[in-house]
């Protein structure tokens, strides 16, 4: 059943990049828009090939909130998100280990697969 599942969604991904049409109606946007779409979704794939058990599921589930939200938004970029640097209030005692960890655990599901800045 899953790989099913994610066999339709690669190719849901890849045909939605063929025909997507980027919201300000320019050529070269749509373009690099459709490239940007299609080389995000060959990337996540084969780089989360050997994923197995709950990871699928993860994985799966931040594909189809990509897709929504690219849908939704009109725009195939991952939102930006604000979590202020040393915004996360602690214990000097917890320290920097603790901060980075709320900081993984506090990212939303559509930007699980992108490695922190």
């Amino acid at each position: 059943m899953n790989r099913s599942k994610v066999l339709s969604l690669y190719r849901q991904l890849l045909r939605i990049s063929m025909t997507w049409k980027a919201s300000t109606g320019n050529k070269q946007d749509t373009f690099a828009e459709r490239n940007y779409i299609r080389d995000e979704t060959r990337t996540l794939f084969r780089k989360n090939k050997g994923v197995t058990g709950e990871e699928i599921r993860l994985c799966t589930q931040e594909a189809e909130t990509r897709l929504e939200m690219a849908l939704h938004y009109g725009t195939p970029f991952p939102r930006p998100v604000n979590i202020p640097h040393q915004g996360l209030p602690l214990s000097v005692s917890k320290g920097k280990k603790a901060q980075d960890r709320l900081r993984r655990i506090s990212k939303p599901v559509y930007l699980h697969s992108h490695d922190e800045t």
